[in-house]
């Protein structure tokens, strides 16, 4: 199953280590609905949580995260994407 453009972002928070808390912070969003689309792409995935999630979408999309990491100097070190 195909997840949702705002799934996909809150899935690649996650995959650099962003609490529910910070992506909430980072996207605008209540925390409620940050949890709210990962439940949603847990499901979607049949991933077991997570991590699991965030793993199996890698595998399905293997440029996945590759924009992100290019337009952060070739890291994905959270503490100084979150200071940018």
């Amino acid at each position: 199953m195909v997840l949702s453009p705002k799934e996909i972002k809150v899935m690649t928070l996650v995959a650099m280590g962003y609490s529910d808390k910070e992506i909430g912070v980072e996207l605008k969003i209540a925390y409620g609905t940050v949890r709210n689309h990962v439940d949603k792409a847990v499901l979607k995935l049949h991933a077991q949580n997570r991590t699991h999630a965030v793993m199996i979408y890698k595998l399905m999309n293997k440029d996945w995260l590759e924009d992100v990491y290019e337009a952060n100097n070739y890291t994905l070190e959270r503490r100084r994407i979150l200071s940018d």
